[in-house]
């Protein structure tokens, strides 16, 4: 039990990755093609940088038991904070899980199950940074403290005891180098004082409405593709910013170099890419996920090069990831947004 309580606190510090809410912005563009060519063995291991960072993403993974997820979400939503206001702070949202559904919009909750590891980051804390010293810099100050009950030992113990009883395990914070930025400003802004939420209804009985949605695709690029993978992606057409309900894209690079308690290296398994696309609603990416450029991104994304409305694209060259890229999907509660966007 000590040695949960002493990663929760440190693993809480990636909690920061912050809500994001009613931004009319246009659809996102996610080019995932499952490729079958025989790729290199996987190797745990961060690839190469290639492209320059554009923002730094703070992530922490949460279990939630099974009926907890209300009192959970209640315990973000009134959670003491001053993330709007520290500098570097550019978005955050808190991010649950969902599925599809069958027709591509009955979407439901996914918890997931204890017995094949899935239920593992059924809710997830989402935050940007404009640069990656801000992050630090918060993470080592007050205002973490505030946030994770660290400012007393009494409310230190009432924190740690209560997300005993909601989650299962500790967190585990995950970073990101934050690539190919693309952001829309919002045309409305939650209201927020003194850094955090004010006027959520969090009853800890009913879960919170949805503020945006969130369609993510995990690659599995070994080291030696890193460079090639972030190329292909640098130099595709990309029309997310004239989408309907598109917020902010970037291509996630896992940042393996950061330590602390809860963080742990990354394990074989584990994606070195996460596509991510925030939408303003489920409607926008379906309306997105339905429209034409959908079916030309699968292509260009395989590397293809689309020859014009009549012509085919060419043939995509070899896989640069060890086994296709996996979707999935969350539904966002608790925006803050920087005036200026992501």
């Amino acid at each position: 039990m000590r040695t949960f309580v002493a990663v929760l606190l440190a693993a809480s510090a990636s909690s920061a990755f912050t809500s994001f809410r009613s931004h009319p912005r246009p659809s996102v563009r996610l080019r995932v093609v499952l490729e079958k060519e025989a790729a290199p063995a996987f190797s745990a291991s961060v690839p190469p940088a290639s492209l320059r960072r554009d923002r730094y993403i703070a992530t922490n993974n949460f279990t939630v038991r099974n009926g907890a997820e209300a009192k959970f979400e209640k315990r973000w939503a009134t959670r003491k904070s001053r993330l709007a206001e520290l500098e570097g702070f550019k978005y955050f949202h808190l991010m649950r899980r969902v599925t599809l559904g069958v027709d591509g919009r009955a979407g439901d909750y996914d918890p997931g199950t204890k017995s094949d590891r899935t239920a593992a980051g059924n809710y997830v804390s989402f935050t940007i940074w404009d640069k990656k010293r801000h992050f630090t810099k918060w993470r080592t100050g007050e205002a973490f403290k505030e946030a994770h009950g660290g400012t007393s030992i009494g409310a230190f113990l009432s924190t740690m005891m209560s997300s005993l009883r909601v989650l299962r395990g500790a967190p585990a914070p995950q970073f990101y180098d934050g690539l190919l930025l693309q952001s829309c400003a919002p045309t409305e802004l939650p209201e927020i004082v003194d850094g955090w939420r004010t006027g959520v209804e969090a009853d800890g009985k009913t879960v919170l409405p949805a503020e945006c949605f969130v369609a993510c695709h995990q690659f599995f690029v070994p080291e030696q593709d890193g460079a090639a993978f972030e190329a292909r992606w640098a130099g595709r057409e990309s029309t997310l910013m004239e989408c309907n309900g598109f917020v902010a894209f970037s291509l996630l690079r896992r940042d393996n170099q950061q330590s602390g308690h809860g963080v742990k290296p990354m394990r074989e398994g584990e994606p070195t890419y996460v596509g991510t696309t925030i939408w303003r609603d489920r409607e926008a990416f379906e309306e997105w996920r339905n429209g034409k450029s959908f079916g030309e991104t699968q292509g260009l994304m395989a590397g293809g090069t689309h020859k014009g409305n009549d012509e085919k694209m060419e043939a995509p060259p070899k896989a640069l990831w060890t086994s296709p890229p996996v979707p999935v999907f969350y539904e966002g509660v608790l925006v803050i947004t920087d005036t200026e966007g992501a």
